[in-house]
């Protein structure tokens, strides 16, 4: 049964000790067959990326370690002649570093972007699952091992099954199948502060309801007039901003998507 990575984003706190325990790996060390060292700058097999949606003061800010995918329909193994990028047994998808060279075309296929182009080699290099250390007797790749809260994990995929249930994988309509797989991705989120603008404070307990497409979300204010509505789809919005004694205040055609998030900063309502 091949093995597959499941990468929980709730549990990742940004530490980059993945990717630092790559480079430690990697750099300066040949792992020949299985890979030639990583240079020291310019790649990450393992690389941490930060995501930061909403503006100051709801900002929202997590993390997605980006490895290579191991593809189950590889679009670096289609792109490669004589068999310089091979699948094995366990699933994990080799780069191998002498037939490799000058297939350039092998780091331009991946749409992931995590094929690197070692300049001074002429080699696309990557992710290896740490395979080498896998053939020797180690459970798990320098990354999976380095992380503190257990966001990353490896192992076989029917023993995983439970948390790849529900989880998403990147870019799929890609087709190239990947064997990595995210838990609580946190979608879009819109939100603000109600207050009253005559008595300078504000209105904890305020509903608040989103629509779009037939569907309603509900919130309510807490006791520093802030409301969320996280989690969201891509989309177009309406809301409607309500209190007792004051009159609803009404916003139309707010979008998310594309990486954005929506703060709709100090929202005043009128009293009646």
């Amino acid at each position: 049964m091949a093995k597959v990575f499941v990468i929980d984003v709730a549990k990742c706190t940004g530490c980059h000790n993945c990717q630092l325990a790559c480079k430690d790996e990697h750099c300066g060390n040949d792992w020949t067959p299985y890979a030639a060292p990583q240079p020291m700058t310019g790649q990450f097999w393992c690389r941490v990326e930060e995501h930061v949606r909403g503006s100051i003061p709801k900002v929202k800010i997590h993390y997605i370690p980006k490895i290579c995918n191991h593809c189950d329909n590889a679009p670096c193994m289609a792109a490669a002649q004589d068999g310089a990028v091979y699948r094995r047994e366990d699933g994990l998808v080799i780069i191998d570093p002498e037939k490799a060279a000058g297939q350039r075309r092998i780091a331009e296929a991946c749409p992931y972007g995590v094929v690197y182009v070692n300049e001074k080699l002429d080699l696309p290099q990557k992710c290896t699952g740490c395979a080498h250390l896998l053939d020797h007797g180690a459970a798990l790749p320098r990354c999976v091992d380095a992380c503190p809260t257990d966001a990353m994990l490896f192992g076989e995929e029917a023993e995983l099954r439970d948390l790849i249930d529900g989880a998403t994988v990147l870019a799929p309509e890609t087709g190239a199948r990947p064997r990595v797989h995210y838990r609580n991705v946190p979608g879009f989120f819109i939100g603000g502060t109600v207050y009253d603008p005559d008595k300078e404070e504000v209105l904890e307990g305020a509903s608040c309801r989103l629509q779009s497409g037939g569907k309603t979300w509900l919130a309510t204010a807490d006791e520093f007039g802030d409301f969320w509505f996280l989690d969201l789809p891509a989309g177009v919005f309406d809301l409607a901003v309500d209190r007792k004694g004051y009159r609803t205040r009404a916003f139309a055609g707010i979008e998310t998507g594309a990486g954005k998030s929506v703060n709709l900063g100090d929202i005043a309502l009128e009293s009646l």
